[in-house]
């Protein structure tokens, strides 16, 4: 809304949080950077921005329709003035970040089969911008010399930390005369753009009877979550969601480690679970980015227990997949993931029926609903099929779009709406009603959610 007013002119100055400023595409005339720092729960300090998200803040400064000139005003510490300046108004060198990613990039080239020794490795390197960088400017790489003989020392200490890194996560095997094969964990990280950290917690941790509060902790343990924000403070706002969590049911998490991103993701994922209100809106957005990573995530773990054979894990692993899917814990009734049914409803679905007084009373309700079954269309609400099903088992339009999504939710196929619609209208003929209603719907849902448990 506050975008739209804006790029409508009815208000004039848009304030918005850093990421909200990457993701915005609206220029502007002025745009001012207040503060090129932010907090790092990783280090647990202030730490500046990349210079890259300080250029595309700046770049929304300019309206090409509308203005010849813009400016951007960057308001800093004064120590970092005479940087700023010399970044704004000399060009500045572009270095590559490969060495510090260097394991997981061998990783994919050795998976495709690109890099089959550690001498393709080296030679990998001599034909990426990294190395070209690492000639131009070498301390910046802590080089020492550009000689061949360093260069060829330095490059090869990179290739055999980074082959050692992968060969203790189990990601690869060096073999005689240092050819290298991809092994399990490897295809695994390579296929779903895992970190190899991440697949090393997996060949750690994992095990035959791995249980569900243990997958939670490896899912949310990997390096994918490594740079979840933790901002000033927020330690005690974990704090607090941890004893939320625990009292509405949820697992218990170390208070101790509040301030670390994976438990911070570990209550981001059980507050989903528990469809439990989020304290601010910066939760609701780091909640969408944990939740956008887990699929995958929990594919590679569901791969890693299909190859080693363990079915219990795998269960718990489809299990917890299936609680990132609806929101909701594996222990709720199935019919919760219905739209409008909450726990009330749920447990009125699927309490017992309640006793008749006799056989005879229920027989002749049972045949009174038949014979109006007959009387209306001349068969039984079981042989109703095509156009006499949709005929007698008419829903309004506000019902049936209610339908159409509990459908979609519960993952029924059109034989499965074709039976619960009889169901449905059997029990509107059981209880004398003209037609079919929201109840009577939600009635035959839950027998279908029983039948399936």
């Amino acid at each position: 809304l506050c975008e739209e007013l804006f790029l409508k002119c009815k208000i004039q100055v848009l304030v918005c949080t850093s990421t909200l400023a990457w993701g915005v595409n609206l220029p502007a005339h002025l745009v001012v950077i207040k503060g090129t720092e932010f907090y790092d729960g990783k280090t647990r300090r202030y730490v500046d921005f990349p210079i890259t998200d300080v250029l595309q803040m700046m770049g929304r400064a300019g309206r090409p329709q509308f203005d010849t000139s813009a400016v951007a005003v960057i308001m800093v510490h004064e120590p970092k003035k005479a940087f700023y300046k010399k970044f704004l108004y000399e060009p500045f060198p572009v270095e590559s970040s490969l060495a510090d990613q260097l394991p997981d990039h061998f990783n994919a080239e050795v998976v495709a089969g690109t890099i089959r020794s550690k001498q393709d490795a080296v030679d990998y390197l001599t034909w990426t911008y990294f190395f070209r960088r690492l000639v131009k400017n070498p301390s910046y790489y802590d080089l020492e010399s550009v000689e061949h003989d360093a260069l060829n020392a330095f490059l090869s200490r990179l290739v055999e930390n980074a082959l050692a890194q992968l060969e203790d996560a189990q990601c690869l095997t060096i073999g005689e005369e240092d050819s290298l094969e991809p092994a399990t964990m490897g295809r695994i990280a390579s296929f779903y753009y895992l970190q190899h950290p991440s697949v090393a917690l997996f060949a750690s941790s994992l095990g035959p009877d791995t249980s569900l509060e243990q997958l939670l902790g490896i899912l949310c343990g990997v390096a994918e979550y490594d740079e979840l924000p933790v901002r000033h403070n927020e330690d005690k706002v974990n704090a607090e969601l941890a004893r939320q969590v625990e009292d509405a049911g949820g697992f218990k998490v170390d208070a101790r480690l509040a301030d670390d991103p994976h438990t911070k993701a570990n209550l981001l994922f059980q507050a989903h679970f528990l469809r439990m209100q989020l304290p601010m809106s910066d939760y609701v957005t780091d909640a969408k980015g944990v939740l956008d990573q887990a699929v995958r995530i929990l594919q590679a773990i569901i791969d890693v227990c299909v190859e080693s054979g363990w079915l219990a894990t795998c269960l718990h692993a489809m299990n917890l997949m299936q609680m990132v899917m609806q929101g909701r814990f594996i222990t709720d009734p199935s019919c919760m993931s219905v739209p409008g049914v909450d726990e009330q409803k749920a447990a009125s679905l699927l309490a017992p029926a309640r006793p008749e007084s006799d056989s005879r009373e229920t027989g002749d309700r049972v045949r009174a609903a038949q014979q109006r079954q007959l009387a209306r269309q001349g068969t039984l609400n079981a042989q109703l099929v095509g156009k006499a099903l949709l005929d007698h088992c008419k829903l309004d339009r506000t019902l049936l779009k209610w339908f159409e999504g509990a459908s979609d939710r519960l993952g029924l196929s059109g034989r499965g709406i074709h039976k619960t619609l009889r169901v449905a209208r059997t029990l509107a003929d059981l209880s004398d009603e003209a037609g079919i209603n929201q109840p009577l719907l939600l009635e035959a849902l839950g027998y279908r959610s029983r039948l399936a448990q």
